[in-house]
């Protein structure tokens, strides 16, 4: 057993001893360090910010829309010029009221129409070596809906009330025919071929038919007769040997022989 004095001895030991003292926290090079973290953070929260609003300026962000492009409830409405790098896919495109649809392109401008199965029916091309179409038809109406022109496989149709060709002085009009040949028809009016040379018509395999109630040969020559023969204004017309056509004054027989000096 701890006699009196021992126990006396031990806690006079214990009392002259400094209790412990545990600090809690972050303390030294590790708390400047937490510090400078703390202010780098929030010096990017700023710049993040600051950047964000000038984006938003810049791009011209609203409640409607952003720069030129506005939300309507009618779809999407764009105003000025603007440049799209990829294709664009629309179901109705329209200009504003009064201002006309301006396309510009450093290639070509291409409009493809495909049905259900993504198979190219219709295409329209306007580049730098011309417009070119593609299509079972094409078509031009007037602004009344009237067909002006039509062409298909089978057949090509003007529905205007007058085609008028206009070329350069030295350049041909060449029309070819397929296997059918060509057909020129006017359903109502006249037809009529002007040049400032000659006009020729030339079938190699067949005939020439000439089908009217009335032909006329007009500026032809008339052949000279004696002058006592006696006028008059009955004439049969006259074929030389090198094709040309003359007047000859009629007679009970052929006076194509007596005035045959147009033919020299």
């Amino acid at each position: 057993m701890m006699t009196q004095e021992q126990f006396t001895h031990r806690n006079n030991v214990q009392s002259t001893e400094k209790p412990h003292v545990y600090k809690v926290g972050i303390y030294g090079w590790r708390k400047r360090c937490l510090y400078f973290f703390v202010l780098l953070l929030m010096i990017l929260v700023l710049v993040n910010l600051a950047l964000t609003i000038w984006i938003l300026k810049v791009m011209n962000f609203t409640i409607d829309g952003m720069g030129h492009l506005r939300v309507t409830e009618r779809g999407l409405k764009l105003e000025g010029n603007s440049e799209f790098l990829q294709p664009l896919y629309a179901k109705e495109i329209q200009s504003r009221s009064g201002s006309p649809l301006f396309l510009q392109s450093s290639k070509n401008i291409s409009v493809n129409i495909l049905n259900g199965k993504n198979q190219l029916v219709s295409q329209l091309v306007a580049g730098s070596h011309g417009v070119h179409a593609r299509g079972r038809m094409l078509g031009v109406k007037s602004s009344t809906g009237k067909l002006l022109f039509s062409a298909d496989d089978h057949e090509v149709v003007v529905g205007a009330e007058r085609l008028r060709v206009w070329f350069g002085i030295s350049d041909t009009f060449p029309v070819h025919g397929g296997s059918k040949g060509v057909q020129i028809q006017a359903e109502a009016g006249d037809i009529q071929a002007t040049c400032r040379s000659d006009l020729r018509l030339e079938s190699k395999d067949g005939e020439i038919t000439l089908d009217a109630k009335k032909i006329r040969l007009l500026r032809l020559p008339e052949g000279k007769v004696s002058p006592s023969a006696t006028r008059q204004t009955v004439f049969e017309v006259c074929v030389c040997p090198n094709g040309k056509l003359f007047l000859s004054q009629a007679g009970t027989a052929s006076t194509c022989q007596i005035s045959n000096n147009v033919c020299l």
